[in-house]
């Protein structure tokens, strides 16, 4: 596969497959180990993520809401002014974001919306904000034109296992999304990759999508781990929440064999317990994003995440 096999280390399933049979505080405390030894303990970095294209989209993700194969009540809306992306991250900067992340409903950008991307991630780094633009698959001159915009990091997951894969998308192969990340590598643009857990996949197909993201020729600089929000109207509306600590147990692994890159809890912290959340920043997670919603869907509040933050003495960057 395109973006596979170099990284200076090679991870197998069997290291993986070992660190999720630890007991659980032991594995907390190797992740928090790690954590320790490459980031600052009590910092937390926030981004902000905003629908610039809402909905029709004509992939068949099951899990997503902006899908035009299903029947949710998600309002489509064409490509945002960009005065509006301005006035919205101007206060993602005002409210102690670092990153200001803009996502597009498409499979691939199209030709005659592409240069007003390009505007909007000039005028985001221009604010003083790291960017990162998530438009589906792009080219190799795609990737190039966005980093000499100023683009910083470009967010393409790999959502599960190549096994499970098939379970959940069919509109877009795993080699094509390799393919995109080998782009926006080869580019010089740092890559932001994770997938979504809770989707009915088993542990071996959480191992071997961690397995994937572990393996890519260099590890994903921020790694996005979501919790499956099951919206109605998707074919995952109906799908049995994940286990907490079985969560827990994805991000202390991603932080354990991925030890330098940003680990993120993404999607689904609407329905975790402010201490399930702690759990997850014990064990690695240093990333969150902040808001009230997350393109389409909820988030916790700005106003818990700061009563929050002041609790546990977070520095936030």
């Amino acid at each position: 596969m395109t973006a596979l096999k170099k990284n200076n280390m090679t991870i197998t399933y069997q290291t993986i497959e070992n660190l999720f049979n630890l007991p659980f505080l032991e594995l907390q405390y190797k992740a928090q180990a790690i954590h320790v030894k490459n980031f600052s303990l009590n910092q937390m970095q926030l981004s902000v993520l905003c629908s610039v294209k809402t909905g029709s989209c004509p992939e068949d993700c099951a899990y997503c809401p902006q899908s035009g194969h299903y029947s949710t009540d998600v309002e489509r809306h064409k490509l945002l002014a960009i005065s509006e992306v301005k006035r919205r991250a101007e206060s993602a900067k005002k409210n102690g974001a670092s990153r200001f992340c803009m996502g597009a409903a498409w499979k691939y950008p199209p030709e005659k919306d592409f240069e007003t991307i390009l505007q909007m991630v000039e005028l985001v780094h221009q604010i003083g904000l790291e960017t990162c633009v998530t438009l589906g698959s792009i080219s190799s001159q795609q990737a190039i034109a966005l980093k000499q915009a100023g683009l910083d990091y470009y967010n393409h997951n790999l959502d599960t296992s190549p096994e499970y894969y098939k379970n959940i998308i069919t509109t877009r192969t795993y080699q094509d999304r390799l393919v995109t990340l080998d782009h926006v590598q080869t580019a010089g643009l740092k890559v932001c990759c994770g997938g979504i857990v809770g989707m009915g996949e088993s542990r071996q197909d959480r191992i071997n999508l961690l397995l994937q993201l572990a393996n890519l020729r260099k590890h994903p600089e921020s790694v996005p781990i979501n919790r499956l929000i099951a919206v109605q109207g998707t074919p995952l509306q109906d799908c049995p929440e994940i286990d907490n600590l079985e969560f827990i147990r994805v991000i202390a692994v991603a932080r354990i064999i991925m030890p330098h890159s940003v680990v993120r809890v993404s999607a689904g912290r609407d329905s975790m317990s402010e201490e399930m959340q702690i759990l997850c920043f014990i064990c690695g997670a240093n990333s969150i994003f902040l808001g009230d919603e997350l393109l389409t869907a909820k988030n916790v509040s700005m106003h818990q995440d700061k009563q929050m933050f002041t609790k546990l003495g977070l520095q936030c960057q």
